[in-house]
Formats: structure tokens, sequence, C-alpha cells
């Protein structure tokens, strides 16, 4: 998607309806009725694809005493064109900014590895609307064979997604990477590679997911690709729009390995305005009867909507 300059940026917001969804979790009353544009195809964006123009401050965030993750902070206007907005839809679907929904996912992720619970090393990762991808990246950190980071937007991934990687896989896994001697060039093992693409077609490009189009066949198929899917699929604040969980359902249920796949999923408990919310989702998975949801956290700290963390497993 090309960027606008800042003499476009009038245009730029104009012609896209735009809203913010604040840490409270409210959002607009109803949706816009202006069409939207087709999403952009699929594609995997290479680690070498890393935008060194925008301009990023590195800042740090505390997890706890002993794990601290590094982030980047770019502007949405140098990317998309667009000031003062964590959602244009169509286009901008809010991954330049830290929800709090990653950082409760990295420290139950962080729980779960500690008390047992969860057993990252070696596995295949999926995070879906990634963003800054710290939910991937604590799960590098801790041994993972594969992470795959999804997000709608190719611009967040180049822009925030890889130098987050970057940065933060250089300081904590110095013994599993291979530094090459062009700074703009590193190979990174585990396998990490980067996907943009709407949730309806990006299971298209997927490395290990099913493929299968039709959600009848979905369920059939999964008792017979027990070696595909991703072991772990990771998402956090994914859950906003009501219109768009059959579509997050549906990759997940093309990506997930069976039967052994688990998903960790943190969100607000409902997104006022927009419909969506992690109840929403649960209600969903729960009436499809394929998987089993279990809360695994609440957090109500007053500065935000209430907030869970769930896990989901196969029946």
């Amino acid at each position: 998607m090309e960027k606008r300059s800042a003499s476009n940026s009038t245009k730029t917001e104009d012609s896209y309806p735009r809203f913010s969804l604040s840490s409270l979790g409210f959002g607009p009353s109803a949706t816009s009725k202006c069409s939207l544009p087709p999403p952009p195809p699929p594609v995997e964006v290479l680690l070498s694809e890393e935008e060194s123009s925008v301009k990023s401050n590195v800042e740090s965030i505390i997890i706890d005493e002993g794990l601290t993750l590094l982030k980047g902070r770019v502007s949405t206007f140098d990317v998309f064109g667009v000031a003062n907005s964590d959602l244009v839809p169509g286009k901008y679907e809010g991954g330049l900014k830290l929800w709090e929904g990653s950082i409760d996912l990295v420290k139950r992720l962080q729980s779960e590895v500690q008390e047992g619970q969860l057993l990252l090393r070696g596995k295949r990762v999926l995070e879906l609307g990634c963003g800054h991808g710290l939910p991937g990246i604590f799960a590098g950190l801790v041994g993972a064979g594969a992470i795959h980071f999804q997000d709608f937007n190719a611009e967040v991934l180049r822009s925030l997604t890889i130098p987050n990687v970057k940065v933060n896989l250089e300081k904590h896994l110095n013994q599993q990477l291979s530094l090459l001697t062009d700074n703009n060039s590193i190979s990174i093992s585990p396998d990490v590679r980067f996907f943009a693409g709407d949730w309806n077609e990006v299971h298209q490009i997927l490395p290990y997911g099913c493929n299968t189009v039709d959600q009848k066949e979905t369920n059939v198929s999964l008792e017979d690709k027990s070696l595909d899917g991703y072991d772990v699929i990771l998402m956090a604040e994914t859950v906003y729009a009501l219109s768009s969980l059959h579509s997050l359902y549906g990759l997940i249920k093309r990506s997930m390995h069976h039967p052994s796949g688990v998903i960790y999923m943190a969100g607000k408990k409902h997104y006022f305005g927009v419909g969506g919310g992690t109840r929403q989702f649960v209600n969903l998975v729960e009436e499809d009867g394929l998987m089993r949801a279990c809360l695994l956290a609440g957090v109500a700290d007053g500065s935000s909507n209430v907030r869970e963390v769930w896990k989901f497993i196969f029946k």
C-alpha cells in the first residue's frame, strides 16, 4: 500500500472513515456505511524488507523484574498518512499501537511456562493480528522452533514488527542468531516469518495451514492432517469487531494443529460500540462445539475496560 506524503494527508483523512478505540474499549455507535476498499492480497513480508526510513523510538516494556522487552514507537502519519487514529476500516487495523492485551498475554504465557502448563520449546507458533509482536517474541525467547507473525497491514510488519523482532532477539538470543556483516541483513534462527493479509485469505500462504476453504470440510480435514498446523496460536486484542469473529475463527481452524493445538487469546471483555469482545468470541467457539474454553485471568485495574486471557483446546 502506497504511503502518503504530508501534502496528501487531507485527502487521505477525507477518503477513509476514522475512529479511535480508546483504552476504555469504546468505539463508534455504528459501522460506517461507506463501502470499504477490497483488502490487499495476502503476501509474505521478508525480514530484509524492514522499512528503515520510518522514524522509530525504542522503548522498554517491563513485564516483571526478570523480563524486559523492547518495542518501537512509530507514527501512524509517517506510515499511513493518518493522524490521531487507532483504526481506519479497510485500510489500517491498529497495529502500530501497543494494546494492553498484548502485555496481559505475555505475562500469562510466562506464568504458563513457569508453571509447566505450556511448553513452547521447539513448537510452531503463529501470532495473529500481531502488531508489535511481543507475545510471539516471547515465544522466541523461550525456544519456539518457528514463530510466524500475521498482521492485516504489510506496512506494520515492515515498520514495526520486524524491527521489534530483530532488536529483542539480538539482545536475548545471541547464541541463536547468525549476524551478517551487512546491518540490514540478518539471519534469524529459529524460523521467523511474516505474513500480511485479511483473515479470510491469509491461510492460503501460511506454511502450516490446512488450506481448507469450506468451513464444514475444515472440521473433517483436521482429523486427516494431524501433522499439519501450528502448535500454539497467539492473539491479543483481535476480537474487537463482531463482524470479523467468524473470519478469525475460520482462520484458526484452518491453521491449528489437531488434536494438540492450543490458542491463547487476550482482549477486552466487551468493546462497547463495535460489538466484539472476548465473551462474544468464546460464545462462538462454544456454539461450534469443537473446542473447550478456559478463562485463565481477568484484569480490572480501573485504567481500561475489563480485560481477560483465555485458553482454547480441542475437546
